[in-house]
């Protein structure tokens, strides 16, 4: 599962980021494999989505949320 097809409210744990289509600035920010992901709210027309991530609150394209792959988790 991709970071793109969270829904509001879910959560998962990164386990995979394609750091070639990632911008440095997300990894610095701890967009990082083993990190808690939540999707906190989505703009209108989807794009861009409001994430916590490990306590940081970030905003981050859907073009690039497809490139992090999650675990989801039953929380």
């Amino acid at each position: 599962m991709t970071l793109a097809e969270l829904k509001r409210g879910q959560r998962g744990i990164i386990i995979d980021v394609s750091s070639v289509h990632i911008p440095l600035k997300l990894l610095e920010m701890g967009c990082l494999p083993g990190n808690s992901v939540e999707l906190v709210q989505v703009a209108p027309f989807a794009d861009p989505m409001y994430l916590n991530i490990n306590g940081s609150h970030l905003a981050i394209r859907k073009e690039t949320a497809i490139h992090i792959q999650i675990e989801t988790t039953d929380e």
